[in-house]
């Protein structure tokens, strides 16, 4: 403490000083106080409450201890109640990263590390030292983290939350239902029109639209044996045909719509109708979809609804007596949908999703973040509802909290994502969900933009990520853009689950201290974790968790144990085995690790976000090789646009091979290469070479899903005679930390 170098003060100095401190308690400017022994017989240290100037209702906590009386709780118990006194909503606490002690007593009363600020204090002798930032907020938007924990002698660990989950909805028309008349006039749904405006139904509208599909739908003669497949990306259309399927006990199957206009051959298309045997098809686009249509329509006893014109068939007619008693035949067990799964582990699955895993889902949801009952979420979200994170998890929070959701029609890919950036600057959304790709090109335009930056944070309250695991320095970056909102803090956090689940089991609904954290079991969920090699893997039971997969009970059998659980085949770690409510990391996925030549086990999860941080901006994502060979190789899949602001002299129609060819683009891997040697602490920790490729993973392939997820798998079997090139002498497009004679010297 630099004040305390100068001490002993003479006392007219004290005088003074007591007297200013004693002012500016009342004039509200900061609030000291002194630490005494109980009978007030002996001075111990000081507390102080300093206001922050960009966030009024945030108070900066900072103590003090003499160094005789340190390390007996006097400072935790201070603390503690500084954070009792009115009027101390949230706070933070700035230490020195080497005092131990003080950082110590900001992680025994639940504040958060939220970042560390690089040189942005001086030592008594003018030296820059490193800043932790520590918060804790008011509790009343989320629920606090706890969890039980039961350890077994055979090493399996059981975790589950003790807050019994409430009682769920009967059925998801059950919400439209309740705000169709408490809140009629709220917009719900909304996309851009022709001329750029935002339009789309009102609850009532939804619930009307939805009674008639319903009505059309009955006509058909559909059933579980014959649902609804919807091949179109997300439209109000989607939503309502969707609604009107699940409203009167039809499944409906939401396929990709990647499987129908990014496919060559329509395989995996004809594999999910295949599997579905719908009775209706519906695609928004008879143009866009026609070849799709053309492709896999023949034979199918099914009802083909394409294009706009013929939507009217749909909402002409109206059976209020029919779909009313069709409605309430419903219950928890009804099959809502067929959700398929990503393909990123192997081919769709069709996973049968029960109302009773949708609403259970949301109803843990609504428990872990309280806010969501007090002010109705509004989302600008592109994610496919094809898939259980935009479909079941998004989707379904606007819907059972009344909120309104805009249709995003931009995608985190070049040429579509100033689309995104538009709807942002337009709509300023509550909660914000995106996969690492869509915020890695986020960062750039919130730095980019002052205006955009202050309008998208003007309301935030959580920055939610899934999907994929958040590189390192993303996470830094978006720290760092929420600390500038003048609001509530911004929660950073992900969740976990799967297509199975529905996909919440888990969720970090507090502020991790890094990215990874998928937080704790939400209520009425279990998690058994059970030792596999060096990993805990991961299995979930609970009423989110499906009954099986649709005409494929041997499947079913061999993805639940012995005791009911599901088998996710993802790998977690307790983030402090003697603080579990610190929460669990997620550990990678147990098939793809992997063991070299010498018996090193790499940890392709961990490793992978390690290398797209060393490697960015060039990498956009990596394939881990090694398997049974020396060293650990990577397979790049580049950030094109990175890559030719590198190559700038190139011209932007350069062919990409001459792009990824170019010195200093190769001199960034190289250099990334060694960033990632220098910091690892063995072989398993960094690669000994790489390559950048020039084609784009492939969907018709199984290598890439539509939100982005690779399958290192189907990657690596694709592009074999690749990774048998990567480990010769002899490739020139091969680079390693160190220059070869294709290279540039690094600086």
């Amino acid at each position: 403490m630099p004040w305390a170098m100068a001490e002993p003060t003479p006392m007219p100095d004290l005088v003074r000083r007591l007297a200013r401190f004693s002012a500016e308690f009342d004039a509200g400017q900061r609030w000291l106080y002194g630490i005494f022994l109980p009978d007030e017989s002996a001075i111990l240290g000081g507390l102080g409450l300093h206001p922050t100037t960009d966030e009024p209702h945030v108070v900066e906590i900072g103590y003090w201890l003499r160094a005789d009386v340190s390390g007996q709780g006097y400072a935790t118990e201070a603390v503690r109640a500084a954070t009792h006194l009115p009027g101390v909503a949230e706070a933070l606490i700035h230490c020195d990263p080497r005092n131990l002690r003080s950082a110590a007593v900001a992680r025994r009363l639940g504040f958060r590390h939220i970042t560390t600020l690089p040189s942005a204090a001086v030592t008594p002798s003018g030296e820059p030292r490193d800043t932790m930032v520590w918060r804790r907020g008011s509790s009343a938007r989320f629920a606090p983290p706890t969890v039980t924990i039961e350890r077994r002698p055979d090493g399996t660990i059981r975790l589950r939350n003790p807050t019994p989950l409430g009682t769920p909805a009967r059925a998801v028309g059950d919400w439209l239902e309740h705000w169709a008349v408490v809140a009629p006039d709220r917009p719900f749904l909304r996309e851009r029109a022709p001329n750029g405006e935002w339009a789309g139904p009102t609850y009532s509208e939804a619930l009307d639209q939805v009674k008639r599909i319903a009505t059309w739908l009955l006509r058909q003669g559909l059933s579980a044996d014959r649902p609804v497949a919807v091949l179109s990306d997300n439209s109000p259309e989607h939503a309502l045909l969707s609604l009107a399927a699940m409203h009167v006990g039809i499944p409906v199957a939401p396929i990709s719509p990647a499987y129908s206009t990014q496919s060559r051959d329509f395989g995996k298309l004809k594999s999910v109708l295949d599997q579905a045997t719908p009775g209706v098809i519906y695609a928004a686009d008879a143009i866009r979809f026609g070849p799709a249509l053309a492709a896999v329509g023949a034979g199918r006893n099914a009802v083909v609804v394409a294009g706009g014109a013929q939507w009217g068939e749909l909402t002409r007619d109206l059976d209020r007596g029919r779909v009313r008693d069709h409605f309430r035949s419903i219950g928890p067990e009804t099959i809502a949908k067929f959700l398929f799964t990503s393909g990123s582990t192997g081919s769709p699955k069709a996973v049968i999703n029960t109302q009773a895993m949708l609403t259970a889902g949301q109803q843990a949801r609504v428990q872990v973040w309280p806010f969501l009952a007090a002010e109705p979420p509004v989302i600008v979200d592109w994610l496919p509802w094809s898939h259980t994170f935009g479909g079941n998890h998004n989707f379904n929070l606007v819907l059972r909290n009344g909120g309104t959701l805009y249709i995003d029609g931009g995608r985190p890919v070049p040429g579509l994502f100033g689309t995104t950036v538009a709807n942002l600057m337009s709509v300023a959304p509550t909660v914000y969900f995106n996969v690492p790709r869509g915020y890695d090109m986020l960062v750039t335009a919130l730095r980019a933009d002052p205006e955009l930056r202050r309008r998208f944070l003007s309301r935030l309250q959580v920055i939610f990520y899934a999907a994929a695991a958040l590189p390192p320095h993303l996470w830094d970056a978006l720290t760092a853009l929420t600390m500038e909102t003048s609001g509530p803090p911004v929660l950073l956090a992900s969740g976990w689950g799967s297509t199975e689940t529905a996909p919440l089991a888990t969720d970090c609904h507090f502020q991790a201290a890094q990215s990874g954290v998928i937080g704790l079991p939400v209520p009425g969920t279990e998690l058994k974790l059970v030792p596999n090699g060096e990993k805990l893997e991961a299995r979930v039971r609970g009423p989110n968790v499906t009954p099986g997969y649709w005409r494929r009970p041997d499947l079913t059998t061999s993805q639940f144990d012995e005791d009911g659980f599901y088998r996710i085949g993802d790998a977690v770690r307790l983030v402090d085995p003697s603080h579990p409510e610190l929460g669990i990391l997620f550990d990678g996925r147990v098939a793809e690790d992997f063991k070299l030549d010498t018996g090193t086990w790499v940890n392709v999860g961990i490793l992978r976000v390690r290398a797209i941080a060393a490697l960015a901006p060039v990498a956009q994502d990596i394939v881990v090789t090694g398997h049974d060979r020396p060293s650990i190789g990577f397979l790049v899949f580049p950030n094109l646009a990175a890559c030719r602001q590198l190559a700038a002299g190139l011209g932007a129609e350069a062919p990409v091979e001459i792009v990824l060819a170019h010195p200093s683009v190769r001199c960034e891997v190289q250099l990334g290469l060694q960033r990632l040697r220098s910091e690892a602490l063995g072989s398993s920790g960094y690669a000994a070479q790489a390559v950048l490729l020039p084609d784009p993973p492939s969907i018709d392939r199984g290598e890439i899903t539509d939100k982005g997820y690779l399958n290192q798998r189907a990657v690596l079997d694709n592009r074999a005679a690749m990774v048998t090139a990567l480990y010769r002498d002899d490739e020139p497009a091969v680079i390693t930390p160190h220059p070869g004679p294709n290279d540039e010297t690094a600086p």
